[in-house]
């Protein structure tokens, strides 16, 4: 398999599961690797496994992902592959939810994506190369009930990746966004008993993201949907 054309990663919205699993593979693979969260202290232990930079940042704050890059720059150099994996949820019905929960939410799954996109782009849109993959959900595509605040921040987040795609593709930089189409398995959440197989596993979602990273750019993926193989269409 060929190597992975990049050397320094930061992951936007660290912590267990998809992205805990990306950290191990980046490193695995030879990558630099930054993590950030609004709980810096919460990395610890993945930092330590990885050989992974910790930084906290309010993915929705201009100013505080403006510090994230110029402190990742400092440390480690400026990443040239970027990783939003940031979400948050307000579930309940429409006509009962906090205005203002919702709003919180919609900025930090797609206000802050955009924030993030943009200070990656501006750094490797100067050499013509780079990755920015954002974590999409079956949201991305399909609205739930009481899940209205989810599903309108991962629809700006599908959106701004097909701009971006569109804008700084031709300018050399891979710009992906990945439906993460089912659950996925964790030490909380495992395969029921009658549906084995009926979860993503971690390990198996980073893979498509370092497969991603290896593409050559005259065949790039711009979208890519993972889901279940036993799932029913």
């Amino acid at each position: 398999m060929s190597s992975i054309p990049f050397q320094k990663a930061l992951i936007v919205g660290a912590g267990v599961g998809i992205s805990a699993s990306l950290a191990r593979a980046l490193a695995t693979a030879g990558l630099s690797v930054a993590l950030a969260a609004r709980n810096k202290e919460k990395l610890a232990g993945l930092a330590a496994e990885t050989g992974a930079l910790a930084f906290s940042a309010d993915a929705a704050d201009p100013a505080s992902v403006a510090k994230l890059f110029a402190d990742v720059d400092a440390r480690m150099g400026e990443p040239d592959v970027v990783i939003y994996n940031a979400s948050a949820r307000a579930q309940g019905s429409i006509v009962e939810l906090d205005p203002e929960v919702v709003r919180q939410a919609v900025a930090i799954t797609g206000y802050g994506g955009f924030l993030v996109v943009q200070q990656a782009a501006r750094r490797m849109l100067p050499h013509g190369r780079g990755a920015i993959l954002l974590t999409g959900a079956t949201a991305s595509v399909k609205g739930f009930a009481h899940s209205a605040a989810f599903a309108m921040g991962k629809f700006a987040l599908r959106g701004l990746a097909q701009s971006a795609a569109r804008e700084f593709g031709p300018k050399g930089i891979h710009v992906a966004h990945i439906v993460v189409d089912g659950g996925v398995r964790s030490e909380k959440r495992s395969d029921p008993a009658d549906r084995p197989d009926s979860l993503l596993s971690p390990d198996g979602v980073s893979q498509t993201y370092l497969d991603l990273l290896r593409q050559p750019r005259d065949a790039w993926s711009l979208e890519v949907e993972l889901r279940p193989w036993v799932e029913n269409f």
